[in-house]
Formats: structure tokens, sequence, C-alpha cells
């Protein structure tokens, strides 16, 4: 009977016992990676800083007080940049991968260290003086610093990067700046970008944001159950064409203001803008409840409105990729409206048949339009009162004079907007515009 009792006693033992290895490195929440990319005339220099917490599975000498040993640890911070810096970062050259870098130079800093907040300090510091070796220096705090150096065949070729450190931590965050002659272009994301163009092209620039356009307004439900309210009324082509055409120039001007800057940054403007626009979605749907036979004139004009609004929406999703637009802003912007056009586009061709079929063979238009809107407006309804909670969550922006400026610029742009539409309306009656068109059949 002794058996049971030695393998209870084992088992004691075991769950007793301090861990084998006291030193286990355990997965970051949170890490930070900066980086500098310079393209020289035979090569790419990229600086990487990264905690050297987030090395895992490698033991560094360490001092009997736990400090890293400075003297004794360039191999471990080289066998640390060959297993988690070089796999996870990959240069391409005109379409083709460089082959691997050289580590130039290798060192641990201090947390303290301030040097990566410019290239040539950056650089200076990782090819300058290590630190001493009597410097106390815990290990989880310290930080490592690389220089890499990738052979390429021209510093004018176009260079992406594809920066893969999300297994560094839970949540990792990426800072990198490609230098060039003209200045320095900043990057930041979180996670894995994928591959990222450091100097688009025009025509790479416009396909990204084309791509991007496409998929933001299939993704985006509110919008498209907008759109279905909007297109209720008019399955025939003028109409369609006139009220698509008037939201398409609502969020086209909400895109460009928000791009230059001139709409409130505070945090509670988003959770505003989601709120007016499922407020937009209810408002649609009740009028074609209760409008008959709603023009298209009016409609145009409604969707021009709320086309503000769902612009400056759009503009959330833009707003952290626009710095993947290099130098062609206006081409990326101008591109990424393509993208939703063709996507609302797509929408419609497969929305009006399957409405007009509904109407012609399962129910009679005037109860269709009523039941569909009905369930519209019930999801829009919750959708606003959510929205609305969480709006109330931020506090009413005082008015001071940050505040009066961003009014102002909202009061000229809207001024500016609304003389536009003036003009056209001026110009349109000079020259006998058409009478008013009104939807349904």
């Amino acid at each position: 009977m002794r058996g049971p009792h030695v393998l209870a006693m084992a088992a004691a033992l075991l769950v007793l016992a301090p861990p084998a290895s006291p030193e286990a490195h355990e997965i970051p929440s949170h890490v930070t990676v900066h980086a500098f990319v310079k393209a020289e005339p035979d090569r790419v220099r990229v600086l990487v800083r990264v905690p050297l917490g987030a090395m895992r599975d490698i033991q560094f000498p360490q001092a009997e007080d736990g400090s890293l040993e400075l003297g004794r640890a360039e191999l471990e911070l080289r066998d640390a940049v060959t297993r988690w810096i070089l796999p996870n970062l990959e240069l391409v050259e005109s379409g083709r991968p460089v082959p691997p870098p050289a580590i130039a130079a290798v060192r641990a800093s201090l947390p303290s260290d301030r040097s990566f907040v410019s290239y040539a300090d950056a650089l200076a510091h990782v090819t300058g003086r290590a630190l001493a070796g009597e410097a106390r220096l815990p290990w989880q705090q310290a930080q490592l610093d690389v220089l890499l150096e990738y052979p390429v065949r021209s510093d004018q070729s176009a260079l992406a990067i594809r920066p893969a450190f999300a297994r560094l931590g839970v949540e990792v965050a990426t800072v990198l700046r490609f230098v060039t002659a003209e200045g320095v272009r900043g990057f930041e994301f979180r996670g894995d970008p994928g591959l990222v163009r450091l100097d688009p092209r025009l025509h790479q620039a416009a396909w990204h944001f084309v791509k991007l356009g496409f998929v933001h307004i299939l993704d985006g439900v509110d919008h498209l159950v907008f759109l279905l309210c909007l297109v209720i009324p008019f399955r025939r082509l003028r109409p369609l064409i006139v009220v698509v055409t008037a939201f398409t120039v609502a969020h086209s001007i909400a895109l460009v203001a928000a791009a230059w800057n001139l709409m409130p940054d505070a945090l509670w403007f988003p959770p505003l803008v989601e709120t007016l626009i499922a407020g937009s979605v209810l408002y649609m749907a009740l009028e074609n409840i209760v409008a008959v036979a709603p023009s298209a004139r009016r409609r145009a004009l409604l969707a021009f409105g709320f086309g503000l609004v769902h612009g400056f929406g759009f503009s959330f999703a833009l707003k952290e990729t626009l710095q993947f637009a290099g130098s062609h802003l206006l081409t990326s912007l101008l591109s990424f409206n393509v993208g939703v056009e063709i996507g609302q586009v797509l929408v419609l061709l497969a929305l009006v048949p399957v409405l007009q079929t509904l109407f012609d063979y399962v129910v009679r238009e005037r109860i269709g339009t009523i039941v569909l809107s009905a369930l519209v407006a019930h999801v829009a309804w919750h959708w606003m009162a959510d929205r609305w909670t969480a709006l109330r969550e931020f506090p009413v922006p005082a008015l001071d004079a940050a505040t009066l400026v961003t009014g102002v610029r909202v009061l000229l742009g809207l001024t500016m907007v609304g003389a536009v539409i003036w003009l056209a309306g001026r110009l349109r009656a000079r020259t006998g515009g058409a009478a008013p068109v009104t939807g349904g059949e």
C-alpha cells in the first residue's frame, strides 16, 4: 500500500515546489516598437527598438541582484534579434523581397533613454559606446536597440516593409518613421498591418484606397440600411441617379473637410456622429411610412444633408489609414470615394430588382414599403438609443476659445456648402431645369 502514499507525496511536492525557471518570461500585455527606415545608395538602414521583456525563452546573463550583466550579454542580445526581430521584419524593393540584413549593431538601453525621437540621435546611440558593464539594469526594463542593414540596388527603388511584431505581446503598437530627403513620414498601427508601402506610387495609393472604400461600405450596415431607405420609393434610373449623386457629393465634401482637419477632434464627436447616423436612418424610415409619393428633389436634399453626417462617419475609418497615402492625399480621398460608390452601385444593382420583384409578385408596393420601413425604424431606434447612451458618457463641451473656433469652422463650411447648392439651383433655373421627378410606379 505504499504506492498510493508515495504518489500523493510526490504530487504534493510538485504543487509546492517553486517553478523550475523562476525567470520564465510572461507575454507582455502592451508592447510598443519604434523603428526608423532610411534608404542609402546601396543599402537600407533600419533602426528598431523593442522592450527586452518581450523577448521570451532567452536566458539573459544576470548578476546576483537580478540586473543584466551587460559585459556578457551581447551574444544573447544578438540571439534575441535573430529569433524575435528578423523573422518578423521583411523589406521589399520594387516588389521583390530583399535578402536578410546584416546586424550592424546591437545594444541594451536604459528605459529612460530618449534617443529614438529622431533618426540621427537613434543612429548615434545604437552605434555609440555601450553601457558600462557595472551599470545596474534590470533586464525586464531594458530596451533592445538594433541597427539592421539591408542590401538594395538603389535608394530610388519603391520600398515596402512588413513589420509583423504582433506576437511580441498581447497588444503591440508599432511607430514607424520613413526618413527621406524631403522629411520624415510617420506611420502608426496596431498588430500586423501587412505590407506597408513607404512611398507608394500614385496607382498603388489609388488602388489601396479603392479597395478600402469598397470594403468599408459593404461592412457598414447602417450606411447600407440608410441607402435602402433612400431608394425604396425610387427604383427608376433617373430618380435613383439624382438621390444617390446627392448622397455621394455630400459625403465626399465631409471626407475632404475631415482630411483637412475641419471637424472637431474632441472625444464626443465620433459618438455624436454615430448617433446622428442612426437618427438619419430612423427619419428616412418614418418618412417612407408617412409620405405617399415623396419627390426626388426633396429626397435628394435629405440625402445631401444626411450624406454630410455619413461622410464624417466614413472619415473615422479613413483617418487612421490616410497615413498610407504617401504624398497622394487627394488621390487617396477620391479613390476611397470611388470604392464607396462601386460598393453602393453593386448594392443597388442587387437591391432594386429584389424590391421590384417583391412589390410585383409578393406584396403591394405601399404595404411593402410600410412593412420594410417599420422594420428598419425598429432597428434604427435601438441603434440610436444605444449610441445616445454612449454619447451621454462624454461631458458637454465647454464654451471656450477652442470650441468657438471649431464652431466657426463648421459654420463656414456649412455656409460654403449652402452657397454651392444655391448657385447650382440658380444655374439650373436659368437653364430651364426639368420639373421635379417623383418616385414610385
